[in-house]
């Protein structure tokens, strides 16, 4: 007997809302990863996306544990001599709070073209409303 292999070809898609008020930002970025991969479907294959859709909403209302407000810190460089640019979490939360969360998900992700793929499936808002409403997605509950 041979071992199934899914082609893209192979793979339906389907559209899921989550609510992130209240949930711990790791637990539920994990969680959206691992939909986004499509490892929860029987037709998983690590090197096709297999993975559904996942919209995040109310991504300004995360919450996380301990001082990691304060203390967790974002970095980036603009490739000049002393470029480095940092950000703790709660900047980052009052200007940009999607970005919180695509941060979290991307990291989680495979680093290479079929990341970028997955990632690409994932649309997250900072309020309670979204613009994927013609989709008819699904709302998903996430108990952790």
């Amino acid at each position: 007997m041979d071992t199934f292999m899914a082609k893209a070809s192979d793979v339906e898609r389907k559209w899921y809302v989550v609510d992130a008020a209240g949930k711990p930002l790791g637990r539920l970025a994990a969680e959206v990863a691992s939909i986004l991969r499509g490892k929860k479907k029987p037709i998983y294959t690590p090197y096709v996306d297999t993975g559904d859709y996942v919209i995040i909403v109310n991504a300004a209302k995360i919450k996380v544990t301990g001082k990691k407000l304060d203390q967790k810190v974002y970095f980036r460089h603009s490739e000049y001599v002393g470029g480095v640019k940092t950000i703790t979490l709660r900047q980052l939360l009052a200007k940009k709070p999607e970005q919180v969360l695509e941060k979290a998900v991307r990291g989680m992700l495979p680093h290479g073209a079929l990341g970028r793929q997955m990632f690409s499936k994932l649309h997250v808002y900072a309020g309670p409303e979204h613009e994927q409403a013609a989709q008819k997605p699904e709302v998903l509950e996430l108990n952790f």
